[in-house]
């Protein structure tokens, strides 16, 4: 028999287990009874009508994007977290029972992106900034979106469930290629735009903010996300990262040089339970900027920092794909911001 949360905050009385119980609905499309919901009084409709899409939800705070759900450090180890804390990605849920109890509350809709097999692009507002090279002259992420999709020789990728965020940005939901798996990303894409797919979520259709409601402008069904954009999203196959010393000019720059690499991929090494990704960012983004200077190879600095993630592959989950990630994110950010070193071993 399956227990049902009741308690105000979902996240501290018994529960239902993830993914428990009777499926909300049957088959109905993605967006279908989604648009046009009275504010509040329909977000229990919203979240069943989600969840007969196909969508794995839970709740988030009323008027924010903050899961409801406890976190880590408030967890009591009782009901589902008897056995190990269970956070909002493993309790997502399409239980109608678990759905009713929770949405006795004023909750907005959280999706997680990873079980639904959903990929989200977040398309957000320029909010009056200049974009960068090469996204000169665009004025938010649906523009850089436009021009991405012109370069590949692509129609704009807009044929599929669009929702508009209350901040005058858009989501689109995507279906993942079965077999494909994706994180999440920042600015990979381009300028202002962002994803959701394994270990993210987003806020769903109906929700409410301060500054407004989610609303759907596009109805699905969803489409599966184009190939371009996949293999956008796909990072270039690393090379095989070795321990072997990076050549470096035997000079007082050069040695000044490597004790930076060396000093950075060794807290990379040494970087303990929950800091690997934040560790593994941060060394990624300082020697991006000496990529960026010219001062070391993108090869060699990808080389050094995979091959001291390698260390903790494996462990709570972390993977190859999670390091590679990361690391190519930092490096990439690292670069917007070169760093030159004297060659009497200071830095400019």
């Amino acid at each position: 028999m399956t227990t049902t949360d009741t308690s105000a905050d979902p996240g501290t009385g018994p529960g239902a287990g993830p993914r428990a119980g009777r499926p909300a609905g049957r088959g109905a499309p993605l967006g279908t009874g989604w648009a046009r919901h009275p504010r509040q009084l329909a977000l229990l409709e919203a979240a069943l009508c989600a969840a007969a899409a196909g969508c794995y939800i839970f709740p988030v705070r009323p008027g924010s994007k903050i899961p409801a759900l406890h976190g880590a450090r408030g967890c009591q180890g009782t009901g589902v977290c008897a056995d190990g804390h269970q956070g909002w990605e493993q309790r997502a849920t399409r239980d109608e029972t678990q759905i009713r109890a929770w949405w006795r509350h004023p909750f907005n809709i959280g999706i997680a992106t990873g079980p639904s097999g959903l990929l989200v692009v977040d398309l957000d507002d320029g909010a009056g900034d200049t974009a960068p090279p090469p996204w000169t002259g665009a004025r938010h992420g649906r523009e850089v979106l436009a021009m991405q999709a012109e370069q590949a020789g692509q129609p704009m990728p807009t044929d599929t469930l669009h929702v508009r965020t209350p901040t005058g940005g858009s989501h689109l939901y995507y279906r993942v290629p079965a077999g494909a798996e994706f994180r999440n990303t920042a600015s990979t894409l381009g300028w202002r735009i962002d994803t959701r797919s394994s270990g993210g979520f987003i806020v769903g259709p109906s929700s409410v903010r301060p500054e407004g409601t989610y609303q759907v402008v596009r109805r699905g069904p969803v489409a599966e996300l184009p190939g371009w954009l996949a293999r956008a999203l796909t990072p270039a196959p690393a090379p095989v990262a070795t321990s072997a010393p990076i050549a470096l000019p035997d000079d007082r720059a050069g040695r000044y040089l490597a004790a930076i690499v060396d000093d950075e991929t060794d807290g990379v090494r040494r970087a303990g339970k929950g800091q690997r990704r934040a560790t593994l960012l941060a060394a990624a983004r300082t020697l991006g900027r000496l990529v960026g200077g010219s001062e070391l190879s993108e090869h060699d600095a990808r080389a050094a920092l995979l091959t001291a993630a390698a260390v903790h592959i494996g462990i709570e989950q972390f993977t190859r794909h999670e390091a590679e990630q990361t690391t190519d994110d930092g490096l990439r950010y690292g670069t917007q911001m070169p760093r030159q070193l004297r060659r009497d071993g200071g830095a400019r």
